[in-house]
């Protein structure tokens, strides 16, 4: 009985010392420690990995497994991947002559990509979240219809999509090719894939975009509204003035998760049946490496770690452009 209150004291002691610890840090270190536990988590499962194709990427192709690297060759991959003239797949759709390098195809079009992609979220994102918003009858069946598509899992919404565009008996092929829009076969062509693939990112992920903007729209003072009607503001007065100076910072806070998105897609290209070799990304570059007939490891942690550098170059234009837009909202 003497030893359990001794235990039972001796953790009531560690505990109590553990809170005037914490009790006595800095708002700071006190945050850091809060999220030390997410940080690890963040180093386990993805700087890790990174830092591992990282040392990858300097060692030669190899067809055996990445555990049996081949020898240190430095840069040769890097070098490879972004002087080589052998085209892998001729984006026709930007010039029929164009024979550049594998890399070089792939990065041109995974940026049209992430640009026009984040371009019509953006735009669709911003309707939705202002129809989201308004209050009429009927407001939470809008709501419901505008989320549907993001809930759809990425492989119905290729289905989907396919069956729209099967040649010969999609829902919108023929009609298409009779108005001289698409060709007979559109998800074998170049152009006109990458279209449909882009049409359905946005088709999905503006309820994303909506639902972030949305979140921005709400913490807006209601009471700046009230003093704009007394005031005989327009509705784009109204928007302008009020609205999309506030909502600025979520808006670029949601542009900046959908181009880190759009920078990796895959999915989305081989769910709808166009496939890489239609319509190739980096990320398409890395499975084709690494899953091809030809297995090149070296080449494919040479892709990815460039991938991750082009994430990274777009993640500090944001993050820059973000903190001059706070500062010259007066939200810094």
């Amino acid at each position: 009985m003497a030893v359990e209150e001794a235990q039972s004291a001796n953790r009531g002691g560690i505990v109590s010392r553990l809170a005037t610890w914490t009790e006595n840090l800095s708002e700071q270190t006190y945050a850091l420690l809060l999220l030390a536990p997410g940080f690890l988590i963040l180093l386990l499962f993805a700087f890790w990995p990174l830092a591992s194709s990282f040392r990858m990427s300097f060692f030669k192709d190899v067809v055996v497994g990445p555990e049996s690297l081949g020898g240190f060759v430095g840069f040769e991959n890097y070098v490879k991947l972004l002087t080589d003239s052998n085209p892998f797949a001729t984006l026709t759709f930007l010039d029929p002559a164009m024979e550049t390098g594998i890399f070089q195809q792939a990065l041109i079009l995974t940026l049209l990509f992430a640009i026009i992609s984040v371009a019509g979220e953006t735009i669709l994102g911003f309707a939705y979240a202002m129809l989201m918003k308004a209050e009429y009858r009927g407001q939470r069946f809008v709501r419901v219809l505008i989320i549907i598509p993001w809930a759809i899992p990425i492989v119905i919404q290729g289905m989907i999509f396919f069956l729209l565009f099967r040649p010969g008996y999609g829902l919108l092929t023929g009609p298409l090719h009779q108005l001289g829009i698409f060709p007979q076969l559109p998800l074998g062509d170049a152009f006109s894939g990458f279209v449909i693939v882009t049409v359905a990112d946005v088709w999905k992920t503006s309820a994303f975009m909506a639902l972030l903007i949305l979140a921005g729209m709400e913490s807006v003072n209601q009471d700046l509204y009230d003093v704009a009607d007394v005031m005989g503001a327009s509705t784009w007065q109204r928007f302008r003035y009020i609205t999309f100076p506030l909502v600025f910072p979520a808006l670029m806070v949601a542009m900046l998760f959908r181009t880190m998105g759009a920078l990796r897609v895959y999915g989305i290209i081989e769910s709808t049946g166009v496939g890489c070799s239609t319509v190739p990304s980096m990320t398409c570059l890395v499975t084709q490496f690494t899953f091809g007939s030809t297995t090149l490891y070296g080449s494919a942690a040479a892709v990815s770690v460039l991938i991750a550098i082009t994430v990274g170059v777009f993640i500090s234009i944001y993050l820059l452009f973000i903190r001059y837009s706070n500062q010259s909202l007066g939200l810094a």
